[in-house]
């Protein structure tokens, strides 16, 4: 019964604030910003409404400096070959080294405003550049201002991206260029959070920028050049980035300042870069569509991005560029509306579908534009009108659902599964599972229809004044004792209620609710299922009046006709519901004996998860045993890489267990158990005697992907059938995103589970996922083993194998039986 367990002591809980609608954190960028930044300007930006201000870490003067050594060193060069000089490879001088920095240089200072600052490197430099001169004196210029950054105390930096990002190509070593001085940029900047500026897909457009240190490049070939292809590779920036990052190791520290386009990509896309970590969200003014009334709005799917996007669990700070420059700068005394998010209808009024919306232009439109008309350029009607529209976006999100309620602090939050057999659990934790609005009330529909059929089919019971005997195996805290209760009096049934529960604390609280709540007519036992003999013959409580339909037995223990558990975990059978059940199955009436649940199914498929893996990466450093712990996991910035295809969904059932089993299968489990086996000695290969091999398994499920991705890790997920009543239909639960809606919408009790890889498994487009798992174990404890294998077709008939992840083995954490 996995649910969100308390929090550790070091992780605060989920604060009542924390519940209230995404706060919008917005930055104003200027990439031509006047310098320096004071402490003026950043007022006059935040009377204006903007929480902080990008700022150039370096100044033209600097920008000046290295143009001017640049072109020393490559005239110097010209002037050595002309003369001859250059008759070998020693003989060519060394890259020059730009001088230190001086008061000139920079515009930033210590101080206390530069908390509301986020450094902006410089975009001229070419870190991708295949001339070693131009990379040196990019990546020269990168460490000098992280550097002064990191010495400023300033917290958070903007890189641009990479000028290309063809990480594929035989020609082309920029994309290791970039990762490896971006790693090195980490170094140096030993504190500062850095965010790498990439477009959502396809490529920035390339900005006339003065003294660009690319057309210095020797071999230099235009920028912007469009590729042969016409097809756009949609996932190309997303492998810079993931390139990038698995160089950096998955560092905590870097993260996506992601450029959102005026046409959003395909679904698939949004989801991969949901994922991810995002640090910004940065809009541009082609980013906008113009209402009516020409002010900028946002797209309804622009909308819908940014209401998911700011679900995270950490929401993105969202940064307006080029919108114009802040308001009142050249002239304070001008009185400028705040965006306070209350404009009037017109300015937030969406783009009507009768009037064709415009489009914000580009900057090279735009450029156009004014120059076919440069004394009909209009007049912006609010310089602020972009954030103003941020700013009623803010406060009319849609608000979040009782899971994001209850799940706020604990997305992504990894938790070990729970030990119910041999820890005792705490009050707090019973308290959290009863919180679910939806099992319960299942639970109880359960109940009450079992009872319905068991009197519609006139089947004798096994107490001795004709109730129906019911046993709460694992009681808890009481809340399925108290629907059983509840079920009987819905019903007209009578019934005969015991709650059998092994912890001491917990059966204390069950006797007190049984004095003070239940009105006594609850048998209360305290012990381990799996050793309860049963009911006693003639219990001194029942709830109701009946005939007994039953002969005493010679036995002072009777049997139980519906026995109720809520034992299931995450994947359902991770805290040992087959073998408690297994154990307790001797007190179940054998002929009409009733089991809630009675089976359930585990899921798996593979996801994206770069948060997990950096966070399960961090622990491995000092727990041996966290790349092969399975986690509870309220999965939340995560993508899903199979594509749902005949014969092949996107979640697959791994197995299934019913309930009660066969007494046959009982009669050979207990054979074995002690070697009594045929044939002698005997015994499972993994140890043990192999009493519970019954309950091992193995799965092999094939997932297709149609776009390339990285597999972290595996999303397992269960689905139980509490009772199946026939022609009035069954009472399920599901913890799988694609069926929860219809069997058990808003059930909070149990989180995902996730099957970590020690090390991320690349595959690329149109490729074959494998996924093999077991379900182990020695008859002391279970654990489970898994494997992904990726495959790409290489004929129509043949497969050839990509790559592979270590086998994980949770032996070292398994749940004791």
């Amino acid at each position: 019964m996995t649910a969100p367990q308390p929090f550790l002591a070091e992780v605060e809980p989920p604060s009542p604030l924390e519940e209230s609608l995404p706060t919008f954190y917005i930055g104003h960028h200027e990439s031509k910003r006047p310098l320096p930044v004071t402490e003026f300007v950043l007022q006059q930006a935040q009377d204006t409404g903007y929480d902080m201000l990008t700022s150039p870490i370096t100044s033209p003067h600097f920008h000046s400096r290295v143009l001017t050594l640049v072109s020393s060193y490559l005239v110097e060069l010209s002037r050595l070959e002309i003369s001859d000089d250059l008759n070998t490879t020693s003989s060519i001088p060394p890259a020059p080294i730009i001088p230190p920095l001086t008061p000139f240089d920079t515009p930033m200072t210590p101080s206390d405003t530069l908390s509301q600052l986020i450094g902006y490197c410089s975009p001229w430099i070419d870190l991708c550049s295949s001339d070693p001169l131009i990379s040196n004196i990019s990546r020269q210029v990168l460490n000098i201002e992280i550097a002064y950054a990191s010495f400023c105390g300033v917290g958070n930096i903007i890189i641009p991206g990479p000028r290309n990002y063809s990480s594929g190509s035989t020609d082309n070593n920029g994309i290791i260029q970039y990762a490896r001085a971006i790693q090195e940029a980490l170094t140096i900047g030993s504190y500062i959070q850095m965010a790498i500026h990439v477009p959502m897909y396809g490529h920035e457009e390339v900005k006339d920028m003065t003294g660009d240190l690319q057309p210095f490049a020797r071999d230099y070939e235009s920028p912007g050049k469009p590729k042969e292809s016409k097809d756009i590779d949609l996932f190309e920036t997303w492998d810079a980035w993931n390139f990038i990052r698995s160089v950096c190791k998955y560092n905590s520290r870097l993260s996506v300042a992601l450029g959102i386009p005026r046409q959003l990509p395909v679904e698939s896309l949004q989801s991969r870069w949901f994922a991810e970590p995002l640090r910004l969200l940065s809009f541009t003014p082609s980013s906008f569509l113009k209402n009516k009334g020409g002010h900028p709005v946002f797209s309804k799917s622009h909308q819908t991005l940014l209401s998911r996007y700011m679900r995270l669990k950490q929401p993105p700070w969202l940064l307006l560029s080029d919108v114009g420059p802040v308001p009142g700068l050249d002239d304070p005394i001008q009185l400028s509306a705040t965006a306070d998010g209350f404009p009037s209808p017109s300015a937030v009024l969406d783009a009507s579908r009768s009037v064709s919306p415009t489009l914000s232009p580009t900057p090279s439109e735009a450029t156009a534009a004014s120059r076919e008309t440069p004394k009909s350029k209009p007049k912006p009607k609010d310089p602020a009108a972009h954030l103003i529209y941020m700013r009623y976006l803010q406060r009319n999100q849609p608000p979040r659902t009782a899971i994001e309620k209850f799940g706020s602090g604990y997305q992504d939050y990894l938790q070990a599964p729970l030990q119910p057999l041999t820890d005792n659990l705490e009050s707090v934790t019973y308290e959290v599972f009863e919180k679910d609005p939806v099992k319960y009330d299942w639970y109880e529909r359960a109940i009450a229809q079992a009872l319905s059929d068991w009197t519609k089919q006139s089947k004798p019971t096994s107490s001795s004044n004709g109730a129906v005997v019911i046993a709460v195996a694992g009681s808890g805290r009481g809340p399925l004792v108290t629907r059983a209760l509840r079920a009987s009096k819905m019903t007209g049934v009578p019934v005969e209620v015991w709650a059998v529960e092994k912890n001491p604390n917990a059966y204390v609280l069950l006797q007190r609710h049984n004095d003070m709540d239940w009105g006594g007519v609850v048998n209360v036992v305290k012990s381990d299922m799996r050793a309860w003999k049963g009911p006693l013959i003639n219990p001194t409580t029942a709830v109701g009046q009946a005939t007994s339909t039953t002969t005493s037995p010679a036995s002072p223990y009777g049997k139980v006709d519906i026995l109720v558990s809520e034992l299931l975990g995450s994947f359902a059978d991770n805290e040992l519901s087959p073998e408690c059940l297994d154990g307790v199955q001797h007190v179940l009436a054998p002929q009409y004996g009733i089991s809630i649940p009675s089976s359930y199914t585990a899921h798996l498929t593979p996801i994206l998860a770069p948060r997990l893996h950096a966070d399960i990466s961090h622990r491995a450093v000092t727990d041996t045993t966290a790349t092969e712990t399975p986690y509870v996991v309220m999965l939340h910035a995560i993508d899903y890489l199979a594509t749902t295809v005949p014969d092949h969904p996107r979640i697959q059932q791994a197995w299934e267990f019913v309930h009660p089993l066969p007494a046959s299968t009982l009669a050979i489990a207990e054979a074995r158990r002690g070697g009594g086996v045929s044939g002698g000695g005997g015994g499972s290969m993994a140890g043990g005697d192999g009493a519970n091999e019954h309950n091992t398994r193995y799965s092999r499920m094939k997932f297709v992907c149609r776009d390339r991705g990285v597999v972290n890790g595996l999303a397992g997920y269960f689905e139980a059938i509490l009772y199946d009543g026939g022609a009035e239909g069954k009472v399920e639960l599901s913890t799988r995103p694609d069926t929860i809606d219809d069997k058990s919408k808003d059930m909070i009790s149990w989180f995902p589970i996730f099957f970590p890889l020690k090390n991320p498994l690349y595959y690329p487009d149109d490729a074959e996922l494998e996924v093999s798992i077991w379900r182990q174990t020695d008859d002391r404890k279970v654990w489970y083993e898994w494997m992904v294998e990726a495959f790409a077709m290489v004929g129509p008939e043949k497969r050839m194998r990509l790559g592979m992840s270590e086998v994980g083995s949770s032996r070292k954490v398994g749940c004791l039986m």
